[in-house]
């Protein structure tokens, strides 16, 4: 059998890397008659740029830039020419991240994506005119003002200092939005997202993704009043923009995708980008379903296998890229709360979690590559049994 070992990072654990090792480990102790392809994946998110650079001809360009609480941290800007175009590619997560976070730090009242407007200043000093942006696993949750503050639409005291400042904006604070904007309108910008989520409502990034970087049930309150009041504050300045569908004024805090990575996404659309899927650029860069279609199984996998995992992440575009190709497809996870009926319609023939009860769980936090590796030992013995003599 050829076995195609397409994982994410297991989030707060195991890289992509790490994770497709450990899976590959595993599977061969039970079936070492199969060949083993690793492909780490990335849907935007942590890993996008190593993903990327090992697939891409390109050059990694070092930057330092501010992360969530205004520390410097290193960083890097993947630019590749091809076909007479520079693009670069920025993961925001090396600015922004939760895991430039420590446990006790994480705060998105106060964390700001001012790094990442940094990052995308490296990317266009590099003479790029195609800026692709890497969106997920971020620590903040300021509707990319602070990535704005960083471009000059506005100060740092205004804009730099987290999501719920926003909800003092004065009426002149993004007095200089409309000429950024002018001065970015020759770069074509891709936010690549993770997620399909708008800013604001019950589905918007405070509601759902607020309690993941350490909001209480009031804070991501206020931070979605906060980023309501940023929003309303915003319309005020940009130039007029029709929905070409309905005629009507164009909302871009109401566009899918715009509440990825804590509402950076939507800042990157005020800028004029368009949103695409990460996991999908990230499928067609490793051209995987050449991949899937010439396997005999795909091994998917990520942390927690969730709700969200169905919408934009890695799992939902390995199974349907894989599905396409009539191959097989089977996540290994390190919990699974999707039910059989959810992860069947996304095209899963499988789902096998490393962790279903507490002791596991701390078992699997303990030691994430011992576990994931024994568990793949289990699973590849249901899926790769020994040939026949």
């Amino acid at each position: 059998m050829h076995v195609v070992i397409a994982p994410d990072c297991f989030t707060g654990t195991l890289t992509a890397t790490q994770a497709a090792e450990a899976i590959a480990d595993g599977w061969a102790q039970t079936a070492p008659h199969c060949v083993l392809t690793r492909l780490p994946l990335s849907d935007g998110g942590p890993g996008f740029l190593d993903v990327l650079a090992a697939q891409l001809d390109g050059e990694m360009i070092a930057a330092t830039v501010a992360d969530p609480l205004g520390r410097p941290v290193p960083a890097n800007v993947l630019v590749v020419d091809a076909g007479g175009e520079r693009t670069a590619y920025v993961e925001s997560a090396q600015a922004a991240g939760l895991h430039l976070l420590g446990a006790g730090e994480r705060n998105p009242a106060i964390t700001s994506t001012y790094g990442v407007g940094q990052l995308l200043l490296a990317a266009r000093a590099t003479g790029a005119r195609r800026i692709v942006v890497g969106l997920g696993g971020s620590g903040t949750n300021d509707g990319g003002a602070g990535m704005l503050a960083a471009l000059g639409a506005g100060s740092i005291e205004d804009l730099g200092r987290g999501g719920l400042p926003l909800a003092d904006l004065g009426p002149d604070a993004l007095g200089a939005l409309t000429s950024t904007i002018a001065e970015w309108s020759d770069i074509d910008l891709l936010a690549a997202t993770d997620v399909d989520s708008p800013l604001l409502g019950l589905q918007g990034t405070s509601a759902v993704f607020g309690p993941q970087k350490g909001a209480s049930p009031q804070l991501a309150q206020d931070l979605e009043s906060a980023l309501g009041h940023f929003a309303d504050r915003v319309r005020r300045h940009l130039p007029g923009r029709l929905d070409l569908l309905t005629g009507k004024p164009l909302r871009l805090d109401r566009e899918p995708g715009a509440g990825a990575a804590g509402g950076l996404a939507y800042g990157l659309l005020i800028l004029g980008a368009r949103r695409v899927s990460g996991v999908d650029l990230v499928l067609a860069a490793v051209d995987f379903a050449a991949l899937a279609a010439a396997a005999d199984l795909v091994v998917t996998g990520e942390g927690c296998f969730d709700w969200q995992s169905l919408r934009g992440k890695v799992v939902a575009g390995v199974a349907e890229c894989a599905l396409a190709a009539a191959t097989p497809t089977i996540v290994i996870a390190g919990q699974a709360l999707v039910g059989r009926r959810e992860s069947m319609g996304i095209g899963l023939s499988g789902v096998y979690a490393v962790a279903g009860t507490p002791a596991q769980e701390e078992a699997a936090m303990t030691d994430p590559v011992g576990t994931l590796r024994a568990r793949a030992a289990r699973v590849a013995a249901t899926w790769s049994p020994p040939p026949r003599p």
